[in-house]
């Protein structure tokens, strides 16, 4: 059984459509340029050379089509995805089953993300200032508290492209410079090749890039720019440019990994493990501008995660989704709060980092689910509903993150 169709309605009330400038695709590359990308790539190549890049160029478009369907979404009907789930149900069972995977996935998953977050960006002020990272982390949780208490979104946007930008120059130069041989890297980024030890790094860097809860920042940070129909095309170039830089730029992590670390027998513990990479590029200098790089990704996302985790559950709940409103305020307060309290108990970074990008990897089946079956609803989608060549892209991405996620699953469980 169905709800009745009703007419949806946007409660953050959006603004005109406007082409001009960055908009809302920058925020969603900024959420998965982090710690978690650069600690799981750096990883990855250095651990595996360039034979995992596959994985990078599958999560590259999965994130264009997942992304294109969320954006899609909220420019069409005015709906976050957390709304559209909640409206889809209306069988009891399955709206309170959807609701609470919504809130328990995002909003309670997102608080331990935001301890890899924090240690994240801790990292790279304890490689340049010394100190304790748990004791920074607890500073850069208050940093992202404060920003996020202006209720900008234009601030927001604008600090994170900023960061975007920075990240971009110099990895996607570095990799440049190190040049790894033609032939290798072509077989890396298109044949699929799985060596042993290699599955858990491959679902953390599909996590890691097709992140779920950019599904939900999307669709609902997408209002903040472009309305309606007319919108549609401006969504779309803006998400294609930044989704492109952002997974140009993970990509360039991990080669120049491979071309810098793998082989070495280099262990990587922390951010001044993982600097030598840039050193082509900075040469002395490589550890300072490593760990200012990887505190700015860190702050990115430790803002990203809990906006996300805050417009899920209003949407999900049918609570008002504004920045400046009590309960909104509430949901990403608690997010940061309980990141920082994990975060300041002395967990490993890299390992809480890691841990938190397969996790991701293995939630995403449940959210792309999810979102398939809002853009296929033509009571609000109309003639902008999915085709069969979305839908048919959707599934293979649907199906494959759902192979390598139970292949996860039970390998940690010990099956395999």
């Amino acid at each position: 059984m169905q709800e009745s169709p009703s007419e949806p309605d946007n409660p953050t009330g959006p603004r005109p459509f406007r082409g001009r400038g960055g908009g809302p695709g920058w925020i969603v590359a900024a959420a998965f340029i982090g710690p978690g990308t650069v600690t799981t790539a750096t990883l990855a190549g250095a651990g595996f050379g360039v034979t995992l890049l596959w994985a990078l160029t599958f999560s590259i478009g999965a994130t264009l089509i997942l992304q294109e369907m969320a954006a899609r979404l909220g420019v069409v009907t005015g709906l976050g995805l957390g709304e559209a789930v909640r409206r889809r149900f209306t069988t009891p069972a399955l709206k309170v089953g959807a609701i609470l995977l919504i809130v328990s996935a995002i909003a309670l998953g997102n608080a331990a993300y935001e301890t890899g977050n924090l240690l994240g960006a801790a990292l790279g002020l304890e490689a340049i200032l010394a100190g304790r990272p748990n004791l920074w982390a607890l500073l850069i949780a208050g940093a992202s508290a404060a920003l996020l208490w202006t209720g900008s979104y234009r601030l927001l946007e604008r600090f994170l492209m900023g960061m975007v930008a920075l990240m971009s120059v110099v990895f996607i130069t570095t990799a440049v410079m190190v040049r790894p041989p033609l032939g290798e890297l072509l077989r890396g980024l298109l044949v699929p090749v799985l060596p042993e030890g290699a599955l858990l790094f491959t679902v953390a860097l599909i996590g890691t890039t097709v992140v779920p809860y950019n599904l939900f920042l999307h669709a609902s940070t997408v209002r903040e720019r472009f309305q309606g129909p007319e919108g549609l095309r401006a969504a779309r170039r803006d998400l294609t440019i930044s989704i492109l830089v952002g997974g140009a730029v993970s990509l360039a992590i991990l080669i120049t990994a491979a071309g810098t670390i793998h082989g070495t027998g280099a262990e990587v513990a922390g951010a001044a493990d993982m600097a030598p990479q840039l050193e082509p590029l900075l040469g002395r200098w490589a550890g300072v501008f490593f760990a200012v790089g990887f505190f700015a990704a860190g702050m990115t996302s430790s803002i990203t995660a809990p906006l996300a985790a805050a417009y899920a559950t209003a949407g999900a709940l049918g609570w008002e989704a504004d920045l400046r409103a009590p309960r909104f305020r509430l949901v990403w307060g608690g997010v940061i709060a309980v990141g920082a309290l994990f975060a300041a108990t002395g967990i490993r970074p890299v390992e809480a980092i890691l841990f938190a990008q397969a996790a991701n990897g293995m939630l995403l089946p449940c959210i792309a689910a999810f979102l398939l079956l809002a853009v296929n609803d033509r009571r609000w989608m109309g003639t902008h509903g999915n085709g069969l060549p979305s839908n048919l892209l959707g599934a293979a991405v649907f199906l494959v993150t759902v192979v390598l996620g139970g292949r996860a699953l039970l390998s940690a469980f010990g099956v395999l």
